[in-house]
C-alpha cells in the first residue's frame, strides 16, 4: 500500500499521508487541507468516518467483536483483575504490581471524604431531580472546593488529582441515590475494598448491618470493568473537546456525564426497563413484542439488542450474561420484569430473524437487568455508567492534555442566507 492518499478537486490533485495504527488501522491526514486546497473541509455528520485523535488506551473492533484495554483483552480483565486494577492500567499505561494498586487505593482512600458543604448542594435539589443532572452538578461543583488548577507538567500534581476524584466521586454517587431514597448520606470503610465501599455506601441502612453478597460485588466489579472505557464514543470525545480549552478534570467530567445522560448513549440500560415495563403493562408477551420487533411498519423498537459498533457481538455482553445468570440464581428474585427479559433473550438467541442480523442482547441489556435484580433503580443505572465510565474518562483526558493536542474546533459548511440589507421594524 502507498503511503500517500490523493485527492483531485477539479484540475487539481493534492496528497496527504497516511497514518498507520499499531493495529493497522489506516487514516489519512488532513491536517493540512484547508490550507493545500483554499478553504476545501471535509462534511462528516456524527464524525463516523472521522479520527480526532491517535490514541494508546483503547482498541475496539466492532467487525471482529474485539475490545482491548492498554492492549489487554476485556475477557482476561473481567476474569481476572479487578475494577481497580483495570483503573490503574488505563489511567497510567499498565496493570500495577502489589505495591503500586497498594498505594493507589491508600491514596483513593484518604481522598475519600468529601467537603461537607456538599450536602448543602444535594438538600437544594428537589428529590423528582434525575440523578445524572444532580451528579454532573456535584462534579463541576467539586472545581469549588479544589479551586487550583492542574498543572499537567507535574506528575504528581496529575496523581492527586487522579485519586481526588477517583475517592470522592463514588460518594457523589451513592449520596445521589440515597437522597433519591430519603437515606441518610453516609461514607464507607477503610477496611474495604473500592467496589465493597460502593455497594456499602449505596445500601447500607441507618438501622442495620450492611452484609454483602460476593456474587453481587463480583457482578458489579465486572460490569464497572467492562464499561470502564469505549475508545472515542460521544461522552468521551465530549471530556477530550472541553478539556483541549484547557478546562480543568473536574469540569471535563460533568461534561463527560451530561454527555452521557442522553438515551442515545449511556441512557440505553435505562430503556431497556423503561420497554419490559410496557411489555408488562400489556400483558407480558414476549411472542408479540418479537413480531412486533420484526415488523417493519411497527414503530415498536427492541431496546438493548445489536450495537452500533459491533456489527457481529458484544464481547461485553458475552461476559456479563453468566454474571447476570449468578446474580438472579443468588438472589433468587420473583420479578415479572425479570422474567419478561429472559423470555426475550430466550427468542431472540433463537429466533432465525434475530440470528441472522446478530440481534444479541447486548451489555446494556445484561446490565439493566442486574442493576434492577441489586436494587438500583432505573434512574440510576446511567449514573453507575459514569461510575465504570470514569477511569476511561481520566485516562483520555490525561492523554490529551499531555500530548498538548490543540483546541477542538471543528468547521462548518454554511447553508443560511447570502447577504441582505436590514429591515427598519416599522417596514418589516
Amino acid at each position: 500500500m502507498s503511503d500517500i492518499a490523493k485527492l483531485q478537486i477539479g484540475d487539481n490533485s493534492y496528497e496527504f499521508p497516511l497514518v498507520k495504527g499499531t493495529e493497522n488501522e489506516v487514516a489519512i491526514n488532513i491536517k493540512t487541507l484547508r490550507g493545500a486546497t483554499n478553504g476545501v473541509i471535509t462534511i462528516d455528520p456524527g464524525y463516523k468516518n472521522t479520527g480526532s485523535c491517535e490514541s494508546a488506551i483503547t482498541f475496539l473492533d466492532g467487525e471482529k467483536g474485539i475490545l482491548r484495554y492498554r492492549g489487554y483483552s476485556i475477557e482476561e480483565l473481567a476474569d481476572k483483575a479487578d475494577f481497580l486494577e483495570v483503573a490503574y492500567a488505563l489511567i497510567f499505561g499498565d496493570l500495577p504490581n502489589k505495591e503500586e494498586l497498594e498505594k493507589f487505593h491508600s491514596d483513593i482512600k484518604a481522598q475519600s471524604v468529601v467537603d461537607d458543604d456538599v450536602k448543602k448542594i444535594i438538600d437544594a435539589f428537589p428529590k423528582t431531580a434525575h440523578p445524572m443532572g444532580v451528579l454532573s452538578s456535584l462534579t463541576s461543583a467539586l472545581t469549588a472546593f479544589n479551586p487550583s488548577s492542574v498543572n499537567v507538567d507535574s506528575e504528581e500534581d496529575m496523581y492527586k488529582s487522579i485519586v481526588r476524584i477517583l475517592g470522592k466521586f463514588p460518594v457523589l454517587v451513592a449520596w445521589t441515590m440515597r437522597k433519591k431514597q430519603g437515606l441518610p448520606l453516609n461514607y464507607g470503610s477503610s477496611s474495604l475494598g473500592y467496589v465493597e465501599n460502593i455497594l456499602k455506601m449505596m445500601f447500607e441502612k441507618p438501622n442495620e448491618e450492611y452484609v454483602m453478597s460476593p456474587i453481587i460485588k463480583n457482578a458489579l466489579d465486572k460490569l464497572l470493568i467492562l464499561h470502564a472505557d469505549h475508545e472515542q464514543n460521544c461522552s468521551t470525545s465530549t471530556v477530550r473537546i472541553v478539556g483541549s480549552s484547557h478546562a480543568g478534570l473536574f469540569a471535563s467530567l460533568s461534561a463527560g456525564i451530561s454527555a452521557l445522560w442522553g438515551p442515545l448513549h449511556g441512557g440505553a440500560n435505562q430503556a431497556v426497563l423503561e420497554m419490559l415495563e410496557a411489555i408488562k403493562e400489556d400483558g407480558g408477551d414476549t411472542k408479540k413484542y418479537m413480531a412486533k420487533a420484526k415488523d417493519k411498519n411497527d414503530p415498536f423498537r427492541l431496546m438493548g439488542f445489536g450495537h452500533r459498533v459491533y456489527k457481529n457481538f458484544d464481547p461485553r455482553a458475552t461476559i456479563i450474561k453468566a454474571a447476570a445468570d449468578e446474580v438472579l440464581n443468588d438472589l433468587g428474585v420473583n420479578d415479572p420484569i425479570l422474567e419478561i427479559a429472559r423470555g426475550l433473550e430466550q427468542e431472540a438467541l433463537n429466533d432465525p430473524y434475530f440470528v441472522d442480523r446478530k440481534l444479541y442482547p447486548n451489555v446494556d441489556f445484561y446490565s439493566g437487568i442486574i442493576y434492577r435484580a441489586m436494587g438500583i433503580p432505573v434512574e440510576m443505572f446511567t449514573v453507575m455508567f459514569a461510575l465504570g465510565r470514569l477511569p476511561g474518562w481520566i485516562a483520555q483526558w490525561k492523554e490529551m492534555r499531555l500530548k498538548k493536542e490543540p483546541i477542538g474546533r471543528p468547521r462548518q459548511i454554511y447553508t443560511g442566507e447570502n447577504l441582505r440589507d436590514f429591515t427598519s421594524i416599522e417596514k418589516r
